[in-house]
């Protein structure tokens, strides 16, 4: 599956961080994971912190699918408000999924300070704005459940929105949680701690079989080389319905555009995560080298083709949907991307296991929350992996 356009800003702000080589020869291992994307290296840095023999495997360069592509805004709140979450999967699994998505922010920042780059990870708050007027009932809907579930909110009407903020909405919720990330930096210093621990890590190395057997897994890849291993973590994204029996997922495409640098780093009200209740949203997010990154206007996937002729277009209506926020901002594209996504029947991602394939674990981050939900993912499965039962497993299991 092609994943993105070409040129998504992070790959080309940082290049080829770490080379790794094509597998060329048979291999055995405690645990193989497909999939060298941040989803796959954070399963690979929790497993092998606690102590099991890691091999990574990707098709592609790592990090260069969906992670390059990431717009990394970390949210606790994800794309289905609580207050319909609670209606699809029950109350208490709806706000034991935000309280985790909101731990897994201060887990990755945890991460992060291990890997000794404060550069990585910027806590921020977050703001949500309501659309339209006929949003604000379920915004304060909103607003009052996660209160009452313990978030540290602040309601935001038309006059405060404006005088702090700088433009006219309804009314907002302004959430002391939430944080932005470089991606794509990130997977490459966790494969590298990885390495150093023992891991082995193969790019271009495409998986074409999987065996189950009685005792494990054996996976043949295209150039007929066998990795066998005790169990298997299918960490590939998008890609990882393939594996599944049923469907989990429906493909969307968004769209995203990076300015050139400004003389500032300081653009709005702490540089917070902003975005929007209509759907599909609008968010936007600032970058440590003082640029201003927007994200939305998604639409059903269709083709990678027809996604990537009309990103010129797309990256027109995000500057016009920009200046209708801060007309004061001049904002000019320097790059423009696209990349798929996948939303699930309730916006919550798929970690565990299926009957179907034994031996093996699923860590599927799905949604606008890829990145805490891959946080929550990893430590998910190496509590499964390691015989230990996970009291959170319901809340994202294949049988909900």
């Amino acid at each position: 599956m092609d994943l993105r356009s070409p040129y998504p800003y992070w790959l080309l702000r940082h290049g080829i961080i770490n080379t790794y080589p094509s597998l060329q020869e048979n291999i055995k291992s405690d645990v193989v994971i497909i999939g060298a994307g941040i989803s796959g290296a954070l399963v690979a840095w929790e497993l092998t912190m606690a102590g099991h023999r890691v091999v990574i495997v990707d098709r592609r360069h790592a990090g260069t699918g969906s992670t390059a592509a990431s717009t990394a805004l970390l949210q606790y709140e994800i794309d289905t408000p609580l207050h319909q979450l609670i209606k699809k999967v029950g109350q208490d699994h709806a706000i034991r999924s935000y309280q985790l998505c909101r731990d897994a922010i201060y887990d990755l920042q945890k991460i992060c300070k291990k890997l000794k780059d404060d550069k990585l990870l910027t806590l921020k708050p977050s703001l949500q704005f309501a659309s339209f007027d006929s949003h604000v009932k379920n915004l304060e809907k909103e607003y009052e459940l996660r209160v009452e579930a313990g978030f540290d909110l602040q309601w935001m009407e038309q006059r405060e929105l404006r005088s702090v903020f700088g433009f006219r909405k309804p009314a907002a919720i302004l959430s002391k949680d939430g944080a932005e990330a470089d991606a794509y930096r990130i997977t490459h210093l966790l494969l590298k701690e990885c390495i150093d621990l023992g891991a082995e890590v193969y790019d271009n190395t495409e998986i074409t079989q999987i065996n189950h057997q009685k005792n494990g897994v054996e996976l043949l890849t295209s150039t007929k080389c066998r990795i066998k291993a005790k169990k298997l973590v299918i960490a590939c994204g998008y890609e990882s319905q393939k594996y599944i029996p049923k469907k989990v997922q429906e493909l969307q495409s968004t769209f995203a555009i990076v300015s050139e640098p400004f003389g500032t780093k300081d653009f709005w009200h702490k540089n917070a995560l902003i975005w929007e209740t209509r759907t599909p949203y609008l968010y936007l997010r600032t970058t440590d080298d003082s640029r201003i990154l927007i994200g939305g206007k998604d639409v059903e996937f269709s083709d990678p083709l027809y996604r990537d002729q009309i990103l010129s277009r797309k990256a027109k209506d995000l500057e016009r949907s920009f200046a209708d926020l801060f007309p004061k901002i001049s904002f000019k594209t320097d790059f423009k991307w696209a990349g798929v996504f996948a939303s699930t029947k309730d916006g919550l991602p798929y970690i565990g296991s299926i009957p179907e394939r034994p031996h093996t674990y699923f860590a599927l981050g799905f949604g606008g929350n890829g990145i805490t939900f891959s946080v929550i993912a990893a430590r998910m499965i190496k509590q499964m992996i390691g015989g230990k039962k996970d009291d959170d497993a319901p809340v994202f299991s294949f049988n909900r």
